[in-house]
């Protein structure tokens, strides 16, 4: 496996459960997966898509997680649900039309939301099956529980059996599995869409569940997180510093979902996301996982237990 985040550890686990012994080559550099609270929203975007798989990826996260802190991993999450208000009738009408028939979910007045919004909304979508989950500890669980031997370094190239790291190591496999993300895909010269994302940790909750709409609010492991993919799309990873522009437009966000008032912001967790899915087995006899995007907690591990499935198949 090269790349241990939300794809390179789900892969690992399927594949120790199928019966094989894994490596996982990790370079530890600018991990989109840490991040603090990864929403489990099935409901992506203003448009209100609802991708292939969203809602059965959605139930093999939550089934992971249980059956990791039965195993006595520590994973903080949040199976709360999530709220969803929208600005007017026609994106609720928007909405209305991608819900699938097999997703929970109830429309509320903002009057009916369980927890105080700012002013301006028309609608609530009420999805009670959703949450959040701390990125980092669930990768690192379901890393640790796939018994995976874990190699530190970075992968200078490789083929269908083997892996060259940068100090000349060679490593040799039955399969390769690249899961490398935007970092990783840069590295490797790979074209690929990439997208920056920040998230302001916060000194509490600001609700005791998820909101979300062009940015989100949510609890985390410890104190809250305000959160947002919003940057213009690069060609390539670009890990530069926040611009002000940016913060103010992430703050002014999340005001316009609840009130912020009285509401530290004591850090910053910032990421870049590779989007492209790209899955299988490659014309070169090596396997990916990769351009999840946003979704990496939604969709990755099911799209990691169809591609590990092929792999020791």
């Amino acid at each position: 496996m090269i790349g241990a985040g939300i794809a390179g550890a789900s892969v690992a686990y399927f594949l120790a459960l199928a019966g094989a012994t894994v490596t996982v080559l990790d370079a530890g550099l600018h991990a989109a997966s840490t991040v603090s609270a990864a929403l489990l929203n099935p409901v992506r975007g203003q448009s209100g898509a609802v991708d292939a798989g969203a809602v059965e990826g959605m139930t093999l996260t939550w089934e992971l997680v249980q059956a990791l802190t039965d195993a006595g991993y520590a994973v903080p999450h949040g199976k709360t649900g999530v709220l969803r208000p929208v600005p007017d009738a026609r994106t609720r009408a928007r909405f209305e039309k991608r819900l699938p028939a097999e997703l929970a979910h109830t429309w509320l007045t903002p009057s009916e939301s369980p927890v105080p919004l700012s002013s301006g909304w028309d609608a609530v979508l009420h999805l009670p099956e959703g949450g959040w989950v701390d990125g980092a500890a669930f990768t690192q669980a379901l890393l640790a529980a796939s018994g995976a031997w874990v190699v530190h370094g970075r992968a200078r190239s490789w083929d269908a059996t083997s892996v060259e790291l940068e100090d000349s190591t060679r490593l040799e496999a039955g399969a390769v599995v690249w899961c490398g993300g935007s970092v990783g895909a840069s590295w490797a010269g790979h074209p690929a869409t990439h997208r920056a994302g920040t998230m302001l940790l916060l000194s509490r909750p600001v609700s005791p569940l998820p909101i979300s709409f062009g940015a989100y609010l949510s609890p985390a492991a410890s104190g809250g997180v305000l959160g947002a993919t919003f940057e213009q799309p690069s060609p390539i990873w670009n890990a530069g510093p926040l611009p002000l522009g940016s913060l103010d437009w992430l703050l002014k966000k999340g005001e316009a979902l609840a009130d912020m008032s009285g509401v530290q912001v004591t850090g910053r967790w910032s990421g870049s996301r590779l989007s492209g899915l790209r899955v299988g087995q490659t014309p070169q006899g090596w396997w990916q996982l990769t351009g999840l995007g946003s979704k990496g907690f939604l969709l990755g591990p099911l799209r990691a237990r169809e591609l590990a499935g092929q792999v020791a198949g």
